[in-house]
């Protein structure tokens, strides 16, 4: 990994983005894109402070929606920081792979609503279908940088970005690119989208005190707290790195997929899929238990999504390993939360510290591991994994480790 780039609630670089989840930040706050004084919800982990026509002109802007923006800009961040060489025939060679699980459901939500207020579909841009594709995120960075490598998305619910990630990993593997430029990017806050998760009963209601809604593992935690964002990594063949002396933050080892073949929301109690996949990210990475240091958890703050991924990583790692959720701060991104995390992960192996979980304040007695409650850890963390788990039984966790001196 030689370049990292991220647009999230808690800042829109990702220096800014680690600084505040290791002081220990919460992102969240009352919904500031619509009125939402009607919904059971009202509150959100937004992206603040966000201009794009300012960023990347106003004609290309108003031509993507919100989350291919925030894709964009952090591919920026992620490309310059990774000092790109410039010759062409490097970027022939260099592929974009994004996730995202909903899309442009913004621009849906605008031309649908035009429509019907107009009375005619005529209303409706040219420009709607290229803005509502999942595929409009990896199909603009190419554009903007004459990339010519592969170039693709994965849409795996809250599994796509590490999906996407651990494919890149593949084709750079496999010679079908020397570099790939890979993440997430969601931007869902609209009242379709937070009606739609207020009817499934899945989201916090602590509208009193929203900084502190979003508290993985606490006996307290009533549901999630929707946020958007976008998370761009660089990844590269170790050695071709080396060889033009790129920085190397970390080096991802190898992924495990599986799927709980239970429900199409509901986690397996039993957990079993979620077992898989921790199994087979050691397996794929040679890795034994006893070798990770830390856990970067999906931890939605959800009552039964908690429950089942502790159980899963107590089974696999006992009580031993450090585990943290970034959710509790910067909410949940769905299609972006995994390549969110991912950058965070690279930066505690980087940085030798580890994000806490905050808002943890009454133990849950089914969740017993070590969370890191509300501080920040200076620890070693030589190997960590990132987990995330997608509505469909989608299972992905990857495995990083510190990059040789």
């Amino acid at each position: 990994m030689t370049g990292l780039g991220a647009v999230t609630p808690l800042g829109n670089t990702h220096d800014e983005y680690w600084k505040r989840l290791v002081a220990g930040e919460s992102g969240v706050g009352p919904v500031t894109a619509f009125d939402a004084s009607e919904f059971p919800t009202r509150f959100a982990a937004e992206v603040k402070d966000f201009d794009a026509e300012a960023l990347i002109g106003r004609r290309e802007a108003r031509r993507m929606d919100r989350f291919a923006q925030f894709a964009l800009i952090a591919a920026q961040e992620a490309i310059e920081d990774a000092r790109f060489p410039e010759e062409r025939d490097f970027r022939e060679d260099v592929g974009v792979l994004m996730g995202t699980g909903i899309g442009g459901i913004l621009s849906f939500e605008a031309a649908s609503n035009k429509a019907h207020k107009e009375g005619t579909w005529s209303k409706i841009t040219p420009f709607f279908i290229p803005m509502l594709m999942g595929n409009a995120a990896p199909a603009h960075i190419s554009m903007h940088y004459g990339f010519r490598g592969p170039s693709f998305t994965t849409a795996s619910a809250c599994a796509s970005s590490n999906d996407g990630l651990a494919m890149a990993y593949n084709m750079i593997a496999r010679g079908d690119a020397r570099a790939m430029v890979a993440g997430g990017a969601e931007a869902t806050v609209s009242p379709l989208a937070l009606g739609g998760f207020c009817s499934m009963k899945a989201l916090s209601t602590r509208n009193d005190d929203p900084a502190r809604a979003s508290r993985p593992w606490d006996r307290e935690r009533d549901g999630f707290v929707l946020g958007e964002g976008s998370a761009v990594l660089v990844l590269e063949e170790y050695e071709a790195a080396r060889a033009r002396g790129a920085r190397i933050y970390a080096e991802l080892l190898a992924s495990g997929q599986s799927s709980d073949a239970y429900n199409i929301v509901a986690p397996d109690p039993e957990s079993y899929g979620a077992e898989l996949a921790l199994r087979r990210a050691l397996k794929n990475a040679g890795l034994d238990a006893s070798d990770v240091d830390y856990i970067n958890a999906h931890g939605t703050s959800t009552p039964q999504g908690d429950v089942a991924e502790s159980q899963a990583i107590g089974r696999v790692f006992g009580t031993r390993v450090a585990v943290s959720s970034n959710k509790s701060m910067i909410g949940h991104a769905l299609g972006a939360a995994a390549a969110l995390e991912a950058v965070s992960t690279v930066l505690a192996i980087y940085n030798d510290t580890i994000p806490p979980t905050i808002n943890y304040e009454f133990p849950d007695p089914e969740c017993t591991l070590d969370y890191v409650p509300n501080i920040a850890r200076r620890a070693t963390v030589n190997v960590a994994l990132s987990n995330s788990f997608g509505f469909g039984g989608h299972n992905s966790v990857l495995a990083f480790r510190k990059a040789a001196a």
